[in-house]
């Protein structure tokens, strides 16, 4: 087998951080004459929880299978726990856990019995700051599967079916864990308790979290950063509240007065709204004030990048949108 040179950062060398869990500068793929990625960077410290974000095709995949160690890159300078992925070994990779829309299994294993064999894997890599696996009772009761702990695989219903993926996911106490649309299948009682479990595995473990995800709802409860990949470009970043309001500083204000129905745009709301009321005081009925939602912010983004828009075309979006 031919051995593979690995590319060599031209970022230099990276100075040394714990906390630093990933650290991507100038990340590149090529799969043939197309180009994936292009000089992607990003990063993520301990406990944090980072929302990667983007359309069909974006590269968000390539992205993650780069960073898990499962693909090579064409170029850039990737960190992963310390380690570059294309180099990392069992020890390495024991220290992350993965949770992916769907994998296949032996349907005849009795969930307890399952989660006890993929402990033991994680038992020679326990340390003195992380012990593994996570004890099979205490993995059960936080993904809400210990009155099915004795039923078979194939027995489970969908939702029960997506616990056990994320047990699996974290069985053996990740510092790093990835997740691709966690809840698809979940009710909403069940996703309130999975995001229950990742602010804790964040806050009470300083879990590292990286979650792709197509619902911005979701993004917006978990991630303490959000990152939009489109083009192979990471065209936005910041918090919910940031990236809403990169696309418009006006609030849009709709009330109806003797029946006829009004909208305003206005970068004060609150002194519009005074003066209405100063004005036409009780007359003012169906008030509403509405300001850029992530998803709105995430539409006219990757709109903007893919249509080739100029600056201030995202807002312009926005603002057509809400009028539609």
């Amino acid at each position: 087998m031919t051995a593979v040179e690995l590319p060599e950062s031209a970022a230099g060398p990276h100075p040394p951080d714990e906390d630093l869990v990933l650290d991507v500068r100038d990340l590149r793929m090529r799969y043939g004459t197309v180009d994936v990625l292009h000089g992607v960077d990003l990063t993520a410290r301990r406990g944090e929880v980072l929302a990667l974000l983007g359309p069909n095709g974006a590269g968000k995949t390539t992205t993650i299978e780069i960073l898990e160690g499962f693909r090579m890159r064409s170029a850039g300078d990737v960190r992963v726990l310390g380690v570059d992925p294309g180099r990392g070994d069992e020890r390495w990779r024991a220290r992350m856990g993965v949770v992916l829309q769907s994998w296949r299994d032996h349907g005849r294993w009795r969930v307890q019995e399952l989660l006890a064999h993929l402990g033991d894997f994680y038992a020679p890599y326990s340390t003195d700051r992380v012990r593994r696996p996570w004890p099979v009772t205490e993995l059960l009761d936080a993904v809400g599967l210990t009155q099915h702990a004795r039923k078979r695989v194939s027995r489970l219903s969908g939702g029960q079916r997506r616990r056990l993926d994320v047990a699996v996911g974290i069985v053996g106490r990740p510092e790093l864990l990835f997740l691709d649309e966690p809840t698809v299948g979940f009710d909403p009682a069940a996703r309130r308790e999975f995001h229950e479990l990742v602010h804790r595995l964040a806050d009470l473990d300083d879990t590292t979290i990286l979650l792709t995800t197509h619902d911005l709802d979701e993004a917006e409860k978990l991630a303490d950063r959000i990152l939009i990949l489109a083009g192979g470009r990471i065209i936005a970043e910041g918090t919910p509240d940031e990236l809403s309001r990169r696309i418009s500083g006006n609030a849009e204000i709709r009330w109806t007065r003797d029946g006829e129905r009004f909208v305003h745009s206005a970068t004060d709301a609150t002194a519009f709204l005074r003066g209405l009321f100063r004005q036409y005081g009780d007359e003012v009925q169906e008030l509403e004030v509405r300001r850029p939602s992530l998803e709105d912010a995430y539409m006219a983004l990757v709109y903007e990048q893919e249509s080739g828009a100029r600056e201030g075309g995202a807002a312009r979006v926005w603002q057509q949108g809400s009028q539609g």
